[in-house]
């Protein structure tokens, strides 16, 4: 039956010389952007001398690519020259069967007219080829992937902790499962393609060699083709017994239980069952051997068919029967080991067993005496809130229209002998915001090349306007903290790429009508004045103007990825990256400070963290490094603060010239580390449920803490940590912490606080403070009631939001003074037309009394029973020098300082005698004196 009517003879394929002339241009284009890419890479990397990082890295995947690539290769190509070796053996078809069905009778059709043998071998083979290379190609890139897995996993470090379900250490979890499920997935990969592949041969070759359909294949296989395929299912299932294997393994991660980690039913049901998973895998493969020497497909089918039946039956129903029919009546009694072991591990992992738990007892109210030893924590109650303060700062220091300010952060800074919290933030340059007519490629990549200096205030000093009184302002700055290189070449915004040391001169700051001007004079950069290099990064940044700008010079120097977290993520994308980096002045110039993390989600039993940002989440975290960056020249150190993580450990192990002591950095930068506000808040999170360690109570949820909500602007909001300045209880002097309240879940009473103390050298120290259960504590939605509802502030509220003003509610804060807590909550003011915040008044509560005031000092003479006498707030060059003290215009710098010594000790004087409002008179009186200071030796 032939309906196809005669066969023409196939026609021979030419390609055409256009289409040879644009693949191998396309080749070239490809090759060529790849040399670009990799020669501008390693050139950033040594310019930045980390290069080591860049060979290691790059060793790694080329090695892993190429093994990767080799071994599918080998192995793809052995079973794919089985197949038409196998084929091969047949010179003559087999027995042609009657069809039985239109269906049939089609195949046969197909097959007859399809052609005589080895007319299409040639096109086959190539097929075969390519194939074989693409699937290569992938499999190579998916081994190089890997790259970090396999290199910790031949580094790693021992936690030195067990878990209780195999005794295996946590590194075998963090560092040796992660390698074993990679190469697992990689063979399963490898093996799926050429299982697909083998068979498309053997279909094609079969139809277009053999002239066989379909339904031939069926009845009838060569004992060769036969034994290929079988060998192929021993495979198959010797694989899936390895899978069952590591999933037993991978119990101690199970959330089937009460408590993340392996539960009752997963170690006395699952485990069991995942052995016998893995013996049945094991004996299918044996019954695919033992069917390679018998007819039909009957053991292979067997086997599959047990196998698919334990399955279900053993890994799937008994165990859920068991945990459904037997667990969940008795949970608690079943569980309550497995419970212990959460509680234990979670704590391990988030480093919660290492927080202090003291008591704390929590009087009705603060007292006079209390506060008059507590000078410290008084004078660095901070009253400016970042939010409302990143607004006054662009508005009152941004200078010029392309300065921007991006966050404001806390540190300390050591002022006139005393340990000081300030809010500091740096002017960074935006050229987005230049004119439009200025925006040019010149103006953009050659001139406005930076920012320059920073604004700082202390955290709780206002002048008349109810702005900040600023200890650092300007252009140049001025101020009495030295900063002798103050441009910002790199910084949180800083996203284009730049050029110096070019014949068009960079704009330094803003000077009269034209401005100051400078060259960069940092060793960081990459030379770009060769033709060659020039070519390169033409090529990476698709830009010509590299190549056509006349104003490029033999030392020109190209400045790239300045922003500082792509930077750190670049040369280190291991490591989890704080999102909020703050800026320190140390050592006369500026630095850029970013904690990071080292984290795994493969600690055992311990409960995975899921972050806000919906990022990957983590059950294992440790600030391991400090990431310090010289804002101006661009160097950047890896300082490793905890040398007892295993994880830095093996990293430390991969990179040796990456990371560093965190003793090798200066003693200035070290004063600044502080504990970081991101692990905190985890922290704080995840000890709400476990500090809970008993199982029963943990169980039942018997004392679950949560975080407080506050009112911030009109919004209701979960309370975020926040730095003081204190003496914490038992200690002897005031020192830079964190801290934040908890409440009781369900309620907004006060149950406990959290800190972790920042200097050293108690620095990573964490202690909760725990409040008695049978007394009330007022909590900071609890307070926040309390302002709504008091009909002075109340009422004052209401006319100041009628009157084309809006209020903005600041940040409330709970300080801990003796054994009582004073709670401070600012109170900005801010016009419907204009960005721009002012501090108006500051609330202050103590036990039952709550007042509003102008300044702090007003509101505890108020709180404490002193008169208010209202005195004027301090404008710096305006208060009038004590008797008897020179001018400020012909003060000298002893003179200055010895009256900044006379004003403290006169502060000090009027705190011991609860003279409150003198007190803040002295205070900003210092504060003055501090800026005059500033004013008479002005940083260049």
């Amino acid at each position: 039956m032939d309906n196809f009517g005669p066969r023409e003879e196939p026609q021979r394929v030419t390609i055409s010389p256009q289409l040879i002339f644009g693949g191998v241009a396309l080749v070239v284009v490809v090759v060529l952007l790849g040399i670009a890419d990799f020669a501008t890479e390693w050139m950033w990397y040594d310019s930045i001398r980390v290069s080591s990082v860049f060979f290691t890295t790059v060793a790694t995947r080329v090695g892993l690519f190429a093994v990767g690539l080799l071994i599918f290769i080998g192995f793809f190509t052995l079973n794919a020259a089985a197949a038409q070796h196998f084929i091969n053996r047949y010179q003559e078809p087999p027995r042609r069967l009657t069809p039985t069905s239109p269906w049939e009778d089609l195949l046969s059709q197909i097959g007859e007219q399809i052609g005589i043998r080895g007319e299409y071998s040639r096109i086959i083979r190539a097929g075969v080829v390519i194939g074989g290379l693409f699937f290569g190609l992938m499999m190579g890139l998916l081994a190089s992937g890997n790259w970090l897995v396999f290199l910790q996993v031949l580094n790693f470090s021992a936690f030195g902790s067990s878990e209780p379900a195999f005794g295996k250490d946590v590194s075998f979890y963090v560092f040796q499962m992660p390698a074993l499920r990679a190469a697992e997935g990689w063979i399963a990969t490898s093996l799926i393609v050429t299982i697909l592949s083998v068979l498309s041969i053997y279909a094609l070759l079969f139809t277009y060699e053999l002239t066989v359909n379909w339904t031939q294949v069926s009845s009838w296989l060569p004992r060769a083709v036969k034994n290929h395929l079988l060998g192929l299912a021993v495979c198959v299932f010797l694989l899936v017994a390895v899978n069952h294997v590591l999933d037993l393994f991978d119990l101690v991660r199970s959330s089937r239980g009460a408590a993340y980690g392996a539960s009752f039913t997963d170690l006395q049901v699952q485990r069991w069952a995942d052995y016998i998973l893995a013996l049945t895998a094991l004996g299918a493969a044996g019954l695919c051997v033992l069917n390679m020497f018998l007819s039909g497909f009957r053991p292979i089918i067997i086997g599959t068919a047990v196998w698919a039946g334990s399955l279900v039956v053993v890994g799937g129903v008994f165990p859920a029967l068991v945990q459904n029919l037997d667990v969940k009546p008795n949970e608690l009694d079943r569980e309550r080991p497995y419970i212990a072991y959460n509680i234990e591990f979670t704590r391990q992992s988030f480093g919660l067993d290492r927080i202090e738990e003291r008591d704390f007892p929590a009087e009705d109210a603060v007292s006079p005496s209390a506060l008059q030893t507590e000078e410290a924590t008084l004078e660095n109650i901070r009253l400016w809130d970042h939010r409302p303060l990143l607004q006054t700062y662009n508005q009152i220091q941004a200078i010029r229209q392309y300065y921007q300010f991006i966050d404001v952060d806390v540190d300390r800074y050591t002022l006139a002998g005393r340990l000081r919290q300030v809010m500091i933030s740096a002017r960074e340059l935006d050229p987005n915001r230049l004119p439009a007519e200025a925006r040019s490629w010149v103006a953009r990549q050659l001139q406005y090349t930076h920012g320059y200096g920073v604004a700082m205030s202390l955290v709780n000093v206002i002048n008349q306007e109810g702005l900040p009184d600023l200890t650092i302002r300007d252009v140049p700055p001025v101020g009495p903290i030295p900063i002798a290189h103050p441009q910002i070449y790199f910084g949180e915004s800083t996203n284009h790429y730049v050029i110096t040391h070019t014949s068009t001169p960079e704009f330094d700051f803003p000077q009269g009508d034209s401005g100051a001007f400078t060259t960069y004079d940092g060793d960081v950069g990459i030379p770009i004045g060769s033709f060659l290099n020039r070519v390169l990064f033409a090529v990476k940044f698709q830009d010509p103007n590299m190549l056509l700008n006349t104003a490029l010079q033999s030392d020109s120097r190209l400045l790239f990825r300045r922003n500082i977290s792509d930077r750190a993520k670049e040369i280190a994308p291991f490591l989890r990256l704080d999102s909020d980096p703050y800026l320190v002045i140390a050592d006369e110039g500026l630095y850029w400070i970013q904690d990071a993390y080292t984290t795994s989600d493969r600690y055992p039993y311990a409960q995975p963290y899921r972050p806000a940002d919906r990022g990957r989440p983590f059950n294992y975290i440790r600030n391991s490094v400090k990431i310090v960056t010289n804002a101006k020249d661009g160097s950047i150190r890896f300082y490793v603060t905890d040398p007892s993580d295993p994880i830095i450990q093996t990293y430390e192990r991969i990179f040796p010239q990456l990371f560093t002591p965190q003793e090798q950095a200066t003693p200035a930068i070290r004063s600044h580390f502080r504990y970081p506000e991101h692990l905190f808040r985890v922290q704080a999170d995840v000890y709400r449920l476990y500090h809970m360690t008993d199982p029963r109570v943990f169980y039942l949820r018997e004392d679950v803490w949560e975080l407080p909500n506050e009112i911030f602007y009109d919004q209701r909001q979960p309370m975020d940590p926040y730095y003081v300045i204190m003496r914490l209880p038992g200690e002897a002097n005031p020192e830079f912490i964190l801290m934040l309240p908890f409440v009781p879940s369900t309620r907004d009473n006060m149950i406990g606080w959290l800190t972790a103390r920042s200097d050293a050298p108690n620095y990573g120290r964490m202690l909760v403070y725990k409040y008695p259960k049978d007394k009330l504590i007022f909590g900071p939605m609890q307070l926040e009631t309390r302002i709504d509802q008091d009909p002075t502030i109340s009422s004052q509220f209401s006319l100041w939001n009628q009157a084309g003003s809006r209020i903005i509610r600041g940040n409330l804060l709970v300080i801990p003074i003796g054994n009582s807590n004073l709670y401070v909550e600012p109170i900005y003011l801010q016009a419907t037309d204009s960005p721009l915040p002012e501090l108006k008044r500051v609330i202050a509560a103590t036990g039952s009394k709550i007042v509003m005031e102008a300044t702090l000092e007003d509101s505890l003479a108020k709180l404490f029973g002193q008169p208010t006498g209202q005195p004027p707030l301090s404008v710096p060059g305006q208060t009038p020098p004590p008797s008897g003290q020179p001018s400020p215009i012909n003060q000298t710098l002893p003179q200055l300082a010895a009256e900044a010594q006379q004003r403290f000790s006169r502060a000090q004087d009027a705190l011991r005698a609860g003279d409150f409002a003198g007190y803040g008179v002295e205070i900003r009186g210092l504060q003055d004196t501090i800026n005059r200071l500033g004013q008479l030796s002005p940083v260049p």
